[in-house]
C-alpha cells in the first residue's frame, strides 16, 4: 500500500489532531489499514470457521509452503537494509553476537541457583546463549549505544548518518507516554476499508494460514504430541483470525499469527506446558497496558533492530526452505517447480514496483488491486507453486505429500495410519459443559467433527 498508493510525509507529526480532528495523513492510513486487517481477519475466520482451510490442505503440499515462507523473508530484505544503513558498525556487532551466541556459545550451560520442593537449593545448569541469544545481543548492543551517545561518538543532528544509533534518539516518546494505556476499538476514529487494500491484507492473511498449518505440525512433533486432526487447525485459524481482528480495532498495524521461530524454543527449553503460555499471555497483556514499557522498547536504536533483522529475516526464509526436506530433491520436475515459484515471486513484484504504471485497466481500482497481488512475493512464489505442482505429473512421494502427510497433516478419522491419541486437542475448559449428548459433528471446530480434507461424504478415503 505504501509502495503504490501512499508517499511518507517528511514532517514527523507531534500531535493526532489538527483543529480537534483525526485528519492527519498517518492517522487517515492507519484508520485503513485497521479497515483492511479486521476484514481480511473477518475472512480468516469464516475459512477456519467453515472447514475451507481443512478442504484446501488436500493441495497445499512443501512445494507450495517453501517458496510461499522463504519469500516473506526474502522479500524483507530491504527492509534489514534500511534499518541497517544508518549505523552499520552497530548492525554488524549485533549480527556478529547472535551469530556467536546461537552458534558456538549454543552448547555451552550456565550454573545457575534454583528451588524446589524435592531437591530444594540446588544448582541448574541453562543453555542461556542457545536460549535467548538475540535478547542478550539487544542487551548488550543497547548498553555499547548507551556509552557512545554519552560519549558523543554518534552527530547530535538528526540529519546526520549515525543519529539512529544513540539510544536517545527517541527519548521525547518516553516522556509524552502515559503511564498507563488502555487501548480500545475506534480511539483514532471509524476504520475504513478499501477494495486494493482488504486484497492486499488477505493475500498476507493466505500466506499466514500456510505458514501456521505447517507451524501447528512442527510444535506438535516438537512437544512430543500426535498431530493436530482437522478441527484443531480450523480452530487454530479462527483463533488467528479473532486475534487479528481484535488487533486492527484497537489501532494495531498488523495482525496476529503463529511464528516460526517460537518452534524452535520448543525443542531447545522442552517446555511445551499451556500454563507456560499463559502466563506469558497475562504478562504481555499487562506489559501493554504499561505506556512507559512500550516506550523504554522503542528506544532500542534503529540500527540494533537493523542487525536483529538481519538474522530473523533469515530465519524465516531458512524455515520455509525446511519444508522441502519431506521433498525429492534430485527429482528435475520438483526443482523446476520450486525454482520458477522463486524467480517469479522475486521478479514479478520488484518489476511492479519499478513500473508502477505498466498496469492499467482503465479503472483506479482495479489497476490498484492488481498492482498489490502481483507486487506480494509470498502470493506469486505461493500460487505459481502450487499451481504447478498440483498440474505437473508427479507422484505424492516425490512431491514429497505422503512424507509430508504421514508425519503431520493426518485425518483423525483416517486409521490407515497412527496418529496417536488426540484428546490433548479437545476443548479443556469447554467440553465438560456442553449438554451430554451434544456432539456437534457438524461443526469444523468441534473436537467430534468428522470432516476432514481426507475425509469426505462420510467415507474415508486412504493417504496413499
Amino acid at each position: 500500500m505504501a509502495a503504490d498508493k501512499w508517499k511518507c510525509p517528511t514532517e514527523v507529526p507531534t500531535s493526532l489532531t489538527i483543529n480537534g480532528t483525526y485528519d492527519l495523513p498517518w492517522v487517515v492510513r492507519v484508520r485503513e489499514i485497521q479497515g483492511n486487517i479486521m476484514l481480511a481477519s473477518l475472512t480468516q475466520i469464516v475459512l477456519g470457521g467453515t472447514g475451507v482451510v481443512g478442504l484446501l490442505l488436500r493441495f497445499i503440499g512443501p512445494l507450495t509452503i517453501a517458496p510461499t515462507i522463504a519469500l516473506v523473508g526474502l522479500s524483507l530484505a530491504s527492509l534489514a537494509g534500511a534499518l541497517c544503513k544508518d549505523q552499520w558498525g552497530i548492525s554488524t556487532g549485533t549480527v556478529l553476537l547472535v551469530v556467536c551466541f546461537a552458534l558456538f556459545l549454543g552448547k555451552y550451560q550456565l550454573p545457575v541457583p534454583v528451588y524446589t520442593r524435592q531437591k530444594r537449593c540446588h544448582i541448574n545448569r541453562y543453555p542461556f546463549f542457545q536460549l535467548i541469544p538475540v535478547l542478550l545481543s539487544i542487551v548488550i548492543m543497547c548498553i555499547l549505544c548507551f556509552v557512545l551517545t554519552q560519549s558523543d561518538v554518534f552527530p547530535t543532528n538528526s540529519t546526520d548518518p549515525g543519529f539512529q544509533a544513540r539510544t536517545d534518539s527517541r527519548l521525547h516518546v518516553v516522556k509524552d507516554a502515559p503511564w498507563f494505556y488502555f487501548p480500545y476499538p475506534g480511539h483514532l476514529g471509524r476504520p475504513t476499508i478499501s477494495a486494493a487494500g482488504y486484497v492486499g491484507m488477505l493475500a498476507a492473511t493466505i500466506a499466514s494460514i500456510i505458514e501456521s498449518v505447517g507451524d501447528y505440525f512442527a510444535a506438535a512433533r516438537a512437544s512430543a504430541a500426535p498431530p493436530p486432526p482437522s478441527h484443531a487447525v480450523n480452530r487454530g485459524i479462527v483463533m488467528e483470525g479473532l486475534g487479528s481482528l481484535i488487533a486492527g480495532s484497537v489501532g494495531a498495524v498488523h495482525g496476529i499469527t503463529s511464528y516460526s521461530e517460537n518452534v524452535g524454543a520448543l525443542v531447545i527449553t522442552k517446555v511445551a506446558s499451556r500454563s507456560v503460555f499463559l502466563t506469558a499471555g497475562v504478562i504481555l497483556t499487562l506489559c501493554g497496558m504499561v505506556g512507559k514499557f512500550g516506550a523504554v522498547v522503542s528506544l532500542i536504536p534503529t540500527p540494533v533492530i537493523g542487525g536483529v533483522a538481519v538474522v530473523t529475516f533469515g530465519m524465516v526464509a531458512a524455515v520455509g526452505l525446511s519444508t522441502l526436506q519431506f521433498v525429492d530433491l534430485s527429482s528435475s520436475r520438483n526443482l523446476m517447480v520450486l525454482g520458477l515459484a522463486l524467480m517469479l515471486g522475486m521478479m514479478l513484484p520488484q518489476w511492479v514496483t519499478n513500473n508502477p504504471r505498466a498496469i492499467d485497466t482503465g479503472h483506479a481500482e482495479s489497476t490498484h488491486i492488481l498492482n498489490v497481488l502481483l507486487g506480494s512475493p509470498m502470493l506469486v512464489g505461493g500460487v505459481v507453486g502450487c499451481i504447478l505442482d498440483n498440474i505437473a505429473p508427479g507422484t505424492i512421494e516425490e512431491r514429497g505429500m505422503l512424507k509430508w502427510r504421514e508425519e503431520g497433516v493426518i485425518c483423525k478419522e483416517d486409521t490407515s495410519i497412527s496418529s496417536g491419541d488426540t484428546s490433548t486437542y479437545d476443548l479443556t475448559f469447554i467440553t465438560q459443559y456442553l449438554p451430554a449428548g451434544l456432539t456437534c459433528s457438524w461443526l469444523p471446530v468441534s473436537p467430534t467433527y468428522t470432516g476432514g480434507f481426507c475425509c469426505r461424504r462420510g467415507r474415508r478415503h486412504r493417504l496413499h
